[in-house]
């Protein structure tokens, strides 16, 4: 009888599969014909109609890949997807960019996403480096962290639930006690062994899967430098860079630096290349003797690009380059290349939205609570010799220690309430308790943090405007008005003698000299 159940659920098992298989050959099968039909242009059914399935088919194939990353022809079903992310038709796009998108967030183990990024390398080198930028930005919301590996293991990792002593002492006798001991003894250590195999074989996969992201990276940056590709590849540098092998640091600081210095860049770009570099030299790179200042004097020096009338997303980057380049990296900045950049981005908040504002003053924040004598810059007195030199590009040699921060004056007078606050708590100093100090929803919050709560994205002002009631007209009240019964009388006998008075004739003059 249990061979015949056996039998039965292989038997239906191969017919599951068996049909699945079908099932997705006959979605690959529409998606050709689709293709085919665009080739031939066949008028004997519309194009209209076939892309219309093959779009359902799409949509198929796209559920499947997230809702099933462990069943059956997975891999197949990853083939297909991976080159329709670069399908000219704008929709089966996006259908399968947000697909691979889902499967990268949802993906703890790293199997899926491993077999996806070696689709799309292989897709992007066998293309030349001719596709879409989605494709590659895709890469961005893998879920290589860290962070992420310690607690998806404990995740991973089975809870068993043992007996107390309680337990044990009122349900089982003393020799089945000690054999009970011996079993949780032995079971504890095959789960330990279980949770620190599965740890490792994740960590070699995201580790595959890092190392095949880098290549395809690394390819673009030196084959196709003015590729439409190069923007997602800093923006995934940027985020990447600290698990990058210090084997390769000085070759990619040299190709970034190059990169800035032929001007062929945009703005966002150069700054994805600045945030790269720090992010290196933050994380492991710290113990490279490498001195940034280029870096640092690209950024000084390309500050004042940023304002009100361009585009307001950059301030973020801004705002993690600062973060990044400063914060922490306190102990390798100077003195007086902090003194700079803090004076020149006091210049800038008074350029930029509010929310830039926030961002910029929060950093100005840090910078008076973390670097020692910047309280130079709020005396009037001038410390040192020379003059402050504010066009000069070097931050190192521009005397900023010689002006005074007289923007946050004119940052008082803001029509933003909050930018308000954070100029006069900078004026007092930055102080972390008093008078002077910052309320703990302002305090507790990070520059890049308050400048997306007070993003004006929505057209809507944070904290909102106070609606003004409308203003209720004067009227004048004729009965018991004066209180000088004199003063009453005399007004009326004057009202009634204008009542009675003749009206002016304006045109007595002109009839009588047309009479002469």
């Amino acid at each position: 009888q249990v061979k015949k159940e056996t039998q039965k659920l292989r038997e239906f098992e191969e017919g599951l599969v068996s049909q699945y298989k079908f099932y997705l050959e006959n979605l690959e099968q529409t998606i050709k014909d689709w293709k085919q039909r665009k080739l031939k242009k066949s008028n004997v059914i519309s194009l209209k109609a076939y892309k219309g399935l093959a779009e359902v088919a799409v949509k198929c194939l796209c559920e499947l890949l997230v809702a099933l990353p462990h069943f059956n022809f997975h891999n197949n079903i990853i083939v297909l997807i991976v080159p329709l992310m670069n399908d000219p038709s704008k929709r089966i796009s996006e259908l399968c960019v947000e697909a691979v998108k889902k499967l990268f967030k949802q993906d703890k183990l790293g199997y899926a996403s491993l077999g996806v990024v070696k689709v799309i390398s292989g897709l992007v080198r066998g293309r030349n480096y001719d596709v879409r930028p989605e494709v590659l930005k895709v890469f961005l919301h893998l879920r290589i962290k860290e962070v992420e590996l310690q607690k998806d293991s404990e995740d991973i990792a089975p809870k068993k639930k043992f007996m107390t002593y309680k337990e044990k002492r009122k349900n089982l006798s003393r020799m089945q006690r000690k054999w009970r001991k011996a079993e949780e003894k032995l079971e504890r250590e095959l789960l330990e062994a279980e949770a620190s195999e599965s740890k490792e074989k994740k960590l070699k996969l995201h580790t595959e899967t890092l190392n095949i992201v880098f290549v395809t990276y690394f390819r673009i940056l030196k084959k196709a430098q003015k590729s439409p590709l190069l923007p997602a590849v800093l923006e995934g540098l940027a985020k990447f860079a600290h698990l990058i092998n210090v084997e390769f640091f000085d070759d990619l600081l040299i190709v970034l630096h190059s990169l800035i210095a032929s001007g062929d860049l945009s703005y966002r770009e150069s700054l994805h290349c600045v945030l790269s570099a720090f992010h290196i030299l933050s994380g492991t790179g710290d113990v490279l003797n490498i001195d940034p200042m280029k870096f640092y004097t690209h950024l000084y020096k390309t500050l004042f690009s940023l304002h009100a009338g361009g585009t307001n997303e950059d301030i973020g980057i801004v705002l993690q380059c600062l973060d990044v380049m400063f914060a922490k990296r306190r102990k390798q900045v100077s003195q007086q290349r902090a003194l700079a950049f803090l004076k020149r981005l006091s210049i800038l908040a008074l350029h930029v939205l509010p929310n830039s504002s926030l961002g910029i003053l929060a950093t100005n924040r840090v910078f008076m609570q973390t670097f020692p004598r910047m309280d130079l810059l709020l005396d009037n007195e001038s410390q040192g010799s020379g003059v402050y030199l504010p066009e000069l590009d070097e931050p190192e040699h521009c005397n900023a220690q010689n002006t005074a921060l007289w923007e946050l004056h004119l940052l008082q007078r803001h029509y933003h309430p909050t930018v308000k606050k954070f100029a006069s708590h900078l004026i007092a100093g930055a102080p972390t308790e008093g008078s002077g100090a910052l309320p703990l929803d302002l305090s507790q919050r990070s520059a890049t943090e308050l400048f997306e709560t007070y993003c004006m994205k929505g057209m809507t002002f944070n904290p909102p405007v106070a609606s003004v009631a409308p203003r209720r007209k004067d009227t004048f009240l004729q009965r018991d008005s004066f209180v000088d019964e004199e003063l009453k009388k005399q007004l009326q006998q004057h009202i009634s003698e204008m009542v009675t008075h003749k009206p002016l004739d304006f045109a007595k003059h002109l009839k009588e000299s047309s009479l002469a």
